[in-house]
């Protein structure tokens, strides 16, 4: 009988902590350091969806361990809207199929908000590959196995699953060379050192409209706004195909379902705004917006969709 008056005391102090919330500022956690796609997509969107909430969110990098130091504050965080998450593809589609010991579960520690954008990749080569499409990379490759290799920021990265990705669907064999960061890469891509590399829009844009090197397709499932020009790999010759990194936004599990409700319907209206669309595109980020239920879903799937990847590519963390 105590356990049960507990419980129903519980439910009754969540429940009228819903009906006022927010009732103090928001803290937002972002699990990278300053100045990185998560970070810029938090602060964008954050600063946005505090006119919304009618309280300050707070933005907070707490970078480390691929994400998983920021991760785990969150899930142990009192589930009361307050303290939230911006998680990224690589910490909880990723991580978890690479490392068995991270301190969360992607799926029983945290409740889904609201997928706020997407960031594709440029399928991007050296001049002087003879490739100027996604089908000639792919007739290329064919012709010479193993003689194409394609860099990535690291191994498990989303650069080199998005490689990976694209040989085991389009059935050919490039060499991955892991570098300490896309940078690096692309620097040796414009030496001619590597051939091949699934990198940022954003980061390889000026070396487009230079000449210095040469874009085939997007990796993601639409055509971006910061090189319309580019179709999609789906679009260019490998149907069904889509990779890239992404950022949503989640709550302890156990957050009040009027809570979530309420942070993933100002979200969408924050996401909606024309100054945070605009922001967000010239970065090469695009702007999402979901249900938490749609959310969850995408989740699940890019779960599986990696884990899969990763598997079948025998990726290990060295």
């Amino acid at each position: 009988m105590r356990w049960c008056l507990l419980a129903v005391g519980v439910l009754f102090s969540l429940d009228a902590a819903a009906q006022g919330y927010p009732a103090k500022p928001v803290r937002l956690i972002v699990t990278f350091a300053a100045g990185g796609g998560a970070d810029y997509v938090g602060r964008t969107v954050g600063g946005k969806l505090a006119d919304f909430l009618g309280q300050p969110v707070v933005v907070e990098n707490k970078a480390g361990a691929n994400g998983a130091l920021g991760a785990e504050l969150v899930a142990k965080s009192p589930p009361d809207g307050y303290t939230l998450l911006i998680g990224a593809a690589g910490t909880l589609a990723v991580s978890p199929h690479l490392n068995p010991k991270l301190p969360f579960d992607t799926f029983k520690d945290f409740a889904p908000v609201s997928l706020l954008a997407t960031s594709p990749f440029v399928v991007t080569v050296h001049p002087e590959v003879p490739a100027k499409s996604v089908r000639e990379l792919i007739e290329l490759a064919k012709a010479r196995p193993g003689k194409l290799n394609f860099g990535s920021s690291g191994v498990g990265g989303s650069p080199q699953l998005a490689g990976e990705l694209f040989k085991s669907m389009a059935g050919v064999n490039m060499v991955h060379v892991a570098y300490k960061g896309l940078a690096p890469a692309i620097t040796d891509l414009l030496g001619g050192q590597i051939q091949v590399i699934f990198a940022d829009v954003g980061l390889v844009a000026p070396h487009l409209k230079a000449g210095k090197l040469r874009g085939l397709a997007v990796t993601g499932a639409q055509r971006s706004a910061l090189a319309p020009a580019l179709p999609t790999v789906a679009e260019a010759g490998l149907p069904g195909y889509a990779a890239g990194t992404w950022y949503g936004l989640l709550a302890p599990a156990g957050t009040p379902a009027p809570i979530v409700t309420r942070l993933a319907e100002d979200t969408r209206k924050a996401l909606a705004d024309p100054a945070v669309r605009g922001a967000l595109e010239k970065q090469g980020v695009d702007p999402a917006g979901s249900t938490p239920g749609e959310f969850a879903s995408f989740l699940r799937d890019e779960h599986a969709k990696w884990g899969k990847v990763i598997r079948d590519a025998n990726i290990k963390l060295e």
